[in-house]
Formats: C-alpha cells, structure tokens, sequence
C-alpha cells in the first residue's frame, strides 16, 4: 500500500486527537477535530473500545504525527528496544533526530509535512553535503543549513521577513535565523520531545509483536 494522499484532517478524526498536520491551521477554530469530534465514515452506535484498539489508535497517532510509514516505524522500535535506554523515550527521540523534524523544529517549515517535502526538493546541506531523506537521522554536532543557492527564494525571504525565532539558548538545537542554520548541540531531553501521545502504550502495542 502506497502512503496515504487523501485529506489530512481525516488522520485527526481517526485517531481522535490534533496530529498538527497542517501546522498553524490546526490551530484555528475550523480544524476538522473541532466541528466534528468523531472518527470518518456512517455515523453508528460503537460498543466500548478495546485495550487492543486503545494502543493501536496511539500508536497510529505517534506514527502519523511524525509521517512515518508502518514498516518504518517498526523498525524505529527495534531500535529503541535494543538500546540501553527506556524503550518508549528512545523511540521518540529517534523521531526527534529525524532530519524533517529538526527542519520544523527549527522554524523552516510549518509542519513536518511541509518540512519533509522541503527536504526531499534537496534544500538543505548536512555538513556540507545535499541530503534529500527526510528520515537522515541526525548526531550531536551535525549542522543543517539551507543550501546558498536556495536562500534567495521568496520562500525563505518571506519567512525572514515574517520573524524567525530563535530557540532557547539551553535547547537541544541551536538556530541562526540570519543564516538559516541548525546545529545539533545533544540528543534531546524527555521534557523537550513531542508529548502529544502515550509511548508508554505504543510501547505495550508492540510488546507482543517484535
């Protein structure tokens, strides 16, 4: 199955919760999870939701936040089970350390869709060198920067003219908005990773099956 190209607001409704897929337009009061709070498809009466369908649905919703396909994923959790780490806070930070991710969180991108899009068009050097895989997973000390030839576009004009902040000093990334550059200064903290879902159940999901 290729990945998903219908409507973003739909993988809201289906997991129940905001997924930030559109970036700042999520944040309106017309987000799709806002006027119809239920999942897509006939309207009918649901028996209680099972412990199965409870991890399976945070599961999806971690997935789909980071726009990561399942296969993928999966992968990501047997490397956060294998390392020395708690599984659950070693599988986000690998989302984290994800090269699109680093882009929206630096500011360069609206959301991690637009970011991994920006990523694939090869805007953007690490350490010197073109990378297009938005799933390039970053080390403390590598540098992202928006290739020379690319900051004159009226993309990246338009974001400097808009206001580009820069993070706090003690933050994981460290980002120029004058030089559009991104420094990875250590792996993220658990109180600075995405918190918008339950690792602990995305953990238990998997469990049984890997």
């Amino acid at each position: 199955m290729g990945r998903y190209t219908g409507p973003k607001c739909k993988k809201c409704r289906a997991a129940g919760a905001k997924l930030y897929l559109k970036g700042a337009r999520c944040l309106g009061d017309r987000c799709a999870i806002e006027l119809r709070n239920y999942v897509p498809g006939p309207r009918r009466r649901r028996g209680k939701t099972t412990d199965y369908a409870i991890h399976l649905r945070e599961k999806q919703v971690m997935r789909r936040m980071f726009g990561i396909g399942e296969r993928q994923f999966r992968r990501y959790f047997v490397h956060a089970k294998a390392s020395k780490g708690v599984t659950g806070e070693e599988l986000v930070r690998l989302m984290e350390r994800r090269l699109d991710n680093v882009v929206f969180r630096s500011g360069l991108a609206d959301s991690r869709t637009q970011a991994r899009q920006l990523v694939s068009h090869r805007h953007f050097w690490v350490n010197g060198r073109v990378v297009d895989r938005p799933s390039f997973l970053l080390r403390p000390g590598d540098i992202v920067e928006v290739k020379a030839e690319r900051r004159s576009r009226p993309y990246y004009k338009n974001l400097k003219e808009r206001g580009l902040d820069e993070l706090p000093a003690d933050y994981w990334l460290k980002f120029d908005p004058e030089t559009l550059r991104a420094e990875i200064k250590r792996l993220p903290k658990a109180d600075e990773m995405e918190d918008n879902f339950k690792h602990l159940l995305v953990v238990e999901y998997y469990s049984n099956r890997v």
